[in-house]
């Protein structure tokens, strides 16, 4: 899974991404700060199943504190972009060009509207950051316009040369975007078209709309709420915007607590911090700051809530637990070591395959260890399952 942090540039995407990963990447108040894409790993958090099962697990990937697990996700920060990306306005088919890959979005707006549309910093609040949705919106469906109408002629003359169905044809035109044959097939139904629909201009864009939403949904992250006047805006946008999911955040704040527990001045977990050091008076005050005018007001940064709700609402990822043995271990004894995030419906024999490919071309059965029950190749698993896979090697 590929999670892609995207914004028109200096609304606090860098620091949002860094607040996740702890990356060393640049972050200044000025434009076009990322010009290469920032690879990172950030953690959603989950309530580990050790605690249904009264033991203690060893992660082999993320970590697991006081019953919360912490899954590994892969997150890319990219290049900022301007109204005309798809045009190559700014630095637009880059950033377009990194984001193919990607499985959903996490947009960063500057909440406060302290930026302008180039992302340059202008007086607090006369910016309405409605814009941005706005147009970052329509950059990506017309970058998905532009792929499809490019090549729309030779797809229609290839169907009725080789007899293929369209859908087929879409999807192989859009595999380099992880796109699917179902996906295509459920934005068709959507607009309710099919292969012999007239197809114009005007519903290609509505199509390639549709097949963007499908594929790459996104959600907002409402950043600089700490400033003042960004509470009204955010209440404003959550109105006007209904079709999205939209929560605050303070990346900054986020990235502050963090790198103070990381140097050992405070305790952070649970949106709470305790100080456990010496700290100046400078410190003191923006501790003080962020308890106030933060996590007292909103019971968070809203950094983590916005990953977590990207994987697990926008995407409707699961959470299912490998092991190799009815002991919740691995061959060498560690306790639920993996967790892995999969889509909903997923069977047990294509878990089995993501967990390894010859543990899928040699399923027999599975084991539910929840409940003990022998299941099938078929059977549809739950969030937090823990499987036992059975194969003949």
């Amino acid at each position: 899974m590929l999670i892609g942090i995207i914004g028109k540039t200096n609304t606090g995407k860098s620091t949002f991404f860094k607040a996740l990963t702890l990356a060393e990447v640049e972050i200044a108040n000025r434009p076009f700060v990322t010009i290469k894409p920032n690879h990172g790993i950030g953690y959603v958090k989950i309530n580990c199943v050790d605690k249904e099962f009264n033991v203690k697990c060893n992660p082999k990937e993320g970590y697991c504190i006081n019953n919360n697990r912490y899954v590994p996700v892969e997150l890319l920060d990219v290049a900022g972009l301007v109204p005309g990306a798809h045009k190559g306005y700014g630095l637009g088919n880059k950033f377009l060009d990194d984001l193919r890959q990607a499985d959903a979005f996490i947009h960063v707006i500057d909440i406060s509207g302290s930026s302008n549309e180039k992302g340059e910093s202008i007086e607090q609040g006369t910016y309405d950051p409605a814009n941005d949705i706005k147009f970052l919106e329509e950059e990506i469906d017309m970058w998905f316009f532009n792929i499809l109408n490019k090549d729309w002629n030779r797809i229609i003359k290839e169907i009725r040369v080789d007899k293929k169905e369209l859908h087929k044809k879409i999807a192989e035109k859009f595999s380099g975007l992880k796109i699917t044959e179902n996906m295509v097939t459920q934005a068709m139904r959507n607009l309710n078209v099919n292969d012999n629909s007239n197809w114009d201009e005007d519903l290609l864009k509505k199509f390639a709309s549709q097949l963007r939403k499908i594929s790459k949904p996104l959600i907002i992250a409402a950043n600089k709420i700490d400033i003042s006047g960004s509470e009204k805006n955010l209440k404003i946008l959550k109105e006007k915007f209904k079709d999205y999911i939209i929560i605050h955040c303070s990346a900054e704040s986020e990235l502050a607590l963090k790198e103070a527990a990381k140097h050992k001045l405070i305790k952070y977990s649970d949106n709470n911090f305790e100080i456990i050091s010496n700290i100046n008076e400078k410190q003191k005050n923006a501790l003080d700051f962020i308890k106030k005018n933060i996590l007292d007001k909103y019971s968070s940064t809203g950094v983590q809530e916005i990953l977590d709700k990207t994987v697990f609402d926008l995407l409707k990822y699961i959470t299912v637990y490998p092991v190799a043995t009815n002991k919740l271990t691995d061959k060498d004894g560690n306790i639920l070591p993996d967790c892995f995030l999969v889509p909903e419906n997923i069977t047990a024999l294509e878990f089995a395959f993501k967990v390894h490919t010859d543990i899928g071309n040699n399923f027999i059965r599975a084991v539910n260890l929840k409940t003990k029950q022998i299941i099938g190749k078929d059977h549809i698993l739950k969030n937090n399952d823990v499987i036992e896979i059975i194969s003949s090697k």
